[in-house]
């Protein structure tokens, strides 16, 4: 009896220790910028999701929009043995020898929607295309202002995202690929004669320092003039635009809301969309985001080919990033059912009515 009970007792430990090398190719480190943002959240359940799927272990951290936090939390997955790093960064520019750590140790480097810049220490970019954001965003203001017949003018004021965070330069350019032509035709007149990311950016994509520009825009050039749209990149943004307005009047039978344009399809902004508020949004499915930064994982985990489909577009100043762009989706009345609902399964009816 003796002898059986060591057989099945080795048999268990035997199998708990093959379980537990089967359960875990190693760990994963997930540096988040903030949980201000339901999409960073949202991105980040989703990795933690797909990688535990794969066999991996994660560390998810959030770093409150401050940079010494993130460069901590980064540096203690590194001491943690993390195998590899996604990263989203706060700022770019300010990882450089936190990742020439990651790099001596041999840690791989996923830089995450956001581009990390001023290093080599980054080996792959998982992204949207952020340029064809912009050129939803402004495309949307073109098709409602019907400026391709030669409507106009109208009155525009533009507002980018956080200076420090590459992906906002893209949603800017691209947006002023489309916007620009009507600007020097005359038929889209900026008042404020704010342009330029140097102008219109937007720290930490803050909604409340977009509300305050805003109500200094209109108090300062529309108290008689209407504006007609807004280029928003962010709905953080959107909400904020959207709360100045009606804090003078729009949104009303007599006063209705002017275009105004948003990006990541957060739940406020598309119930914002349904009340007739904001126009638009652009959805990026993060699911399918997190899925690319694990592909990619996996293939440089095991000396495989990375799947990329851009190999042009992100020189971060040190080097080209090799990078796979996912494509962007817009959102109105009119979809958004079908996009974010029925086709997807990103949300539930419920979650927006």
């Amino acid at each position: 009896m003796k002898a059986i009970k060591l057989i099945i007792a080795g048999l268990v430990l035997g199998g708990v220790a093959v379980g537990a090398n089967a359960q875990t190719k190693g760990q994963i480190g997930i540096s988040m910028p903030t949980k201000s943002s339901m999409r960073w959240i949202a991105d980040g359940d989703n990795m933690v999701k797909v990688f535990k799927e794969r066999g991996y272990k994660t560390d998810l951290q959030f770093a409150d929009d401050d940079i010494p936090n993130q460069l901590a939390q980064v540096e203690n997955m590194i001491t943690k043995g993390a195998k590899v790093l996604v990263i989203a960064a706060i700022d770019g520019t300010t990882l450089s020898d936190v990742l020439q750590k990651a790099a001596d140790k041999g840690i791989k480097v996923i830089s995450y929607d956001r581009l990390i810049r001023g290093t080599k220490n980054v080996d792959y970019y998982a992204t949207f295309d952020n340029f064809q954001v912009g050129v939803l965003q402004a495309a949307y203001i073109e098709k409602a202002l019907n400026l391709k017949a030669g409507k106009g003018p109208y009155n525009i004021e533009l507002f980018g995202g956080s200076a420090d965070d590459n992906n906002a330069h893209f949603f800017y350019n691209g947006a002023m690929s489309v916007l620009k032509p009507y600007m020097d035709k005359g038929k889209l007149v900026v008042r404020s004669k704010q342009l330029g990311m140097e102008k219109v950016a937007t720290l930490r994509w803050d909604g409340a320092v977009a509300q305050a520009r805003m109500d200094n825009l209109l108090s300062a050039y529309y108290s008689k003039d209407r504006i007609d749209a807004v280029l928003s990149p962010y709905d953080g943004l959107s909400i904020g635009i959207l709360s100045s307005l009606k804090g003078v009047g729009y949104g009303t039978p007599k006063m209705p809301m002017p275009v105004v344009t948003g990006q990541d399809a957060e739940i406020p902004s598309v119930k914002s969309i349904l009340a007739g508020e904001q126009r638009s949004t652009v959805f990026k499915d993060t699911r399918e985001l997190a899925k690319v930064t694990a592909n990619m994982v996996d293939a440089m985990l095991s000396n495989k080919t990375v799947v990329i489909n851009d190999t042009k577009t992100y020189n971060n100043g040190v080097k080209v990033v090799p990078s796979f762009l996912l494509k962007p989706v817009i959102v109105d009345k009119t979809n958004w059912k079908e996009v974010l609902v029925t086709g997807s399964g990103y949300y539930t009816e419920a979650q927006l009515k």
